[in-house]
């Protein structure tokens, strides 16, 4: 086996050979996004039900886990969970409006883990090309969590979709500005590479 052509092998993910793969899930998120705007009310009520489905799909699956597990001590707190669960589920699958006033303070939790890991991401990128892009995104999400925050809950009926597909929007915005420069890092890289002509 020869070792020279082995280490000459690229090993791990780099932005400049994945840039097609981020450029593409950019774009779906991107138009995830822009539905959401399009249809925040929809979006919101498309949300609250499915939670509510996976609320009792949990509940049943605690529910199960306390009964074949009778001897274990915990088996009261999963019993426990599943009841809570499956109430909250068949709440929210009866009457998904009501579900959009919890969906909103959901919503303002998701937009601030948003932001502080695309903060935290652009701190860790360094000098890398894009971090201003994914510092923006960031501050846009924590942005979006106190608009909410503030108008809640007279703007929950459409406000969940709306900042939540904003949210989304900009991520893949950073996603395409990112890959944009990966794509340009890989060209000159390959430029660098090619022989001159004779």
């Amino acid at each position: 086996m020869n070792t020279a052509t082995v280490d000459d092998e690229p090993s791990g993910y780099s932005l400049e050979r994945g840039w097609r793969t981020l450029a593409i899930a950019g774009v779906a998120v991107g138009l995830i996004g822009l539905i959401a705007i399009a249809f925040p009310l929809a979006t919101g009520l498309s949300v609250t039900i499915g939670l509510g489905a996976l609320l009792v799909v949990g509940g049943i699956v605690h529910g199960a886990h306390a009964y074949t597990a009778r001897g274990w001590s915990g088996s009261l707190w999963q019993l426990t969970l599943a009841v809570v669960s499956i109430v909250a589920g068949i709440v929210l699958l009866t009457n998904p409006v009501i579900g959009l006033a919890t969906l909103t303070i959901l919503a303002i939790a998701y937009l601030l883990v948003d932001a502080v890991a695309e903060l935290w991401l652009s701190m860790r990128m360094a000098d890398r090309p894009g971090r201003l892009s994914v510092a923006a995104s960031g501050v846009l999400s924590l942005v979006l969590a106190g608009l909410l925050w503030a108008g809640f809950p007279a703007d929950a009926a459409w406000a969940i979709g709306l900042l939540v597909g904003i949210g989304l929007l900009a991520t893949g915005l950073s996603m395409g500005i990112v890959a944009i420069n990966g794509r340009n890092a890989d060209e000159t890289m390959s430029g660098a590479t090619e022989p001159r002509g004779a």
